[in-house]
């Protein structure tokens, strides 16, 4: 009996994605194939990011399996339900049975598993995934398998939640051979200059921050050993050849431990490849930023969210905004590049916070940043404080999560209008820009300001 792993991500049919063209490989789905692999599971990817879902239907039509495991979150919800009632409703597709799985099924057991789907695998899908498929093919007690979701007699059904995994060193190296690494390898280089690929160390976070989603590894930490972490980057090396690398861990330098055992083992093993990563200001210092410079890092993204402490400590961020400010400028001043994250529209956020955020990106100075308003996650201590105050919420079939607005302190398109403001106002302040493009930045910055100004009731 065979399984088919895939998702429902279509590059070329998203306009928005076709303007950033920076596709990364399903890993998440790539190590449970390596875990089948393992334990002797017939099992197929279709990596369906180059691809239309009508060649994933024809596959899927021509494959006949007999499970089909579809990885789901926020940016492919839509597609996936399409996806699954095409397959339950006509018979070329053979009916297999339909698992889902990723951080969006946890919080929405009942609506996911009404539009079809057989099986919810909630949190981590490496021995769930076996396990259920197990007890599939053999017709066991479903009830038996921790971590997963279903309906008996239109009734929601929960089993026991999965213990995570501790020793990550169990977990063997993504399938990466089942999908084609050339084309996103072609697709970065052409569009960016450079190639890259993605590796994970870690699973879970430790922090509290009230808007980000703790559904699939939870509130933890766990780590794969450093020396197995190089091994895998000197096989990337070796393989593929990237330009680059991107660490998609929460917080990369949580532990100093780490980074020192990793960087002694990039060495080692000559396994450096420039890399970029996302950690806390309070988890870099001097010492910690020259490992990761020597281990290859060229960009650190550290996480602000706002330039307002206020807003800062509503988020349970704990951090202060000054140890950001000055974590970002010295890591400028070490010649790495830096990022940092922000998020406008957050509850309490007024006219006086996002005056405070342009002045602190101005100062910080970082080298790249990234813009949102807020939306609430289901599942999240953010979505909590504000479920008595949704005054926006969409067909659950049809939209996702940012499609959900909220009582906040002006109108949404107030902080639509704060997004173009803030970007324009600090790009006039970078000194990367001639005269005329000062002068036309400034012209959209006064415009979207006027444009704020007239949304705020």
């Amino acid at each position: 009996m065979s399984i088919v792993l895939t998702h429902a991500y279509y590059l070329y049919e998203d306009s928005k994605e076709q303007l950033i063209m920076k596709p990364y490989a399903p890993l998440g789905l790539l190590y449970i194939s390596s875990y089948l692999n393992e334990n002797a599971v017939e099992n197929h990817v279709y990596d369906s990011t180059f691809y239309s879902k009508e060649k994933q239907l024809a596959y899927i039509a021509k494959k006949q399996p007999e499970i089909i495991a579809i990885y789901t979150n926020l940016m492919t919800k839509i597609n996936v339900i399409a996806l699954v009632k095409i397959l339950n409703s006509e018979e070329k597709y053979g009916f297999p049975k339909i698992i889902l799985g990723g951080p969006d099924v946890t919080y929405n057991c009942e609506d996911y598993l009404n539009t079809g789907v057989d099986f919810l695998i909630i949190g981590e899908g490496e021995q769930t995934t076996l396990e259920l498929y197990k007890a599939i093919i053999n017709n066991e007690d479903y009830s038996k398998v921790s971590g997963i979701a279903y309906l008996e007699n239109k009734e929601l059904k929960k089993t026991l939640p999965r213990i995570k995994m501790k020793d990550l060193s169990e977990l063997p190296l993504p399938n990466r051979a089942a999908i084609p690494v050339e084309k996103y390898l072609d697709t970065w280089k052409t569009y960016h200059g450079k190639s890259s690929m993605t590796i994970s160390t870690q699973r879970g976070c430790p922090y509290t921050c009230k808007w980000c989603s703790t559904a699939v590894y939870g509130q933890s930490y766990r780590r794969r050993p450093a020396n197995k972490v190089a091994q895998e980057l000197k096989i990337l090396k070796d393989t593929y050849k990237p330009d680059s690398v991107w660490f998609v861990d929460d917080v990369f330098s949580v532990s100093h431990k780490w980074i020192k055992n990793f960087h002694k083992e990039a060495i080692k093993q000559d396994a450096i490849i420039p890399f970029e990563c996302i950690t806390r200001a309070e988890r870099l210092n001097d010492e910690i930023l020259q490992l990761l410079k020597e281990a290859g890092c060229f960009r650190i993204w550290i996480g602000a969210e706002s330039g307002s402490q206020k807003i800062i400590d509503a988020m349970d961020r704990r951090v202060d905004v000054n140890v950001v400010k000055e974590a970002i400028q010295k890591t400028n001043a070490m010649d790495i590049e830096t990022g940092t994250f922000i998020m406008v529209g957050y509850p309490g956020e007024d006219e006086t916070d996002i005056n405070q955020t342009i002045s602190y990106l101005k100062a910080a100075n970082p080298t790249h940043f990234t813009i949102t308003v807020a939306y609430p996650i289901k599942g999240t201590s953010l979505y909590n404080e504000i479920e008595g105050k949704i005054t926006v919420q969409p067909n659950w079939e049809t939209s996702t999560d940012r499609d959900i607005d909220f009582e906040r302190t002006y109108s949404r398109k107030y902080y639509d209008y704060a997004v173009s403001r803030i970007v324009n106002e600090v790009n006039v302040y970078k000194n990367n820009h001639g005269r005329v493009k000062k002068y036309k930045l400034k012209l959209k910055s006064i415009l979207s300001l006027a444009l704020m100004k007239y949304h705020k009731i």
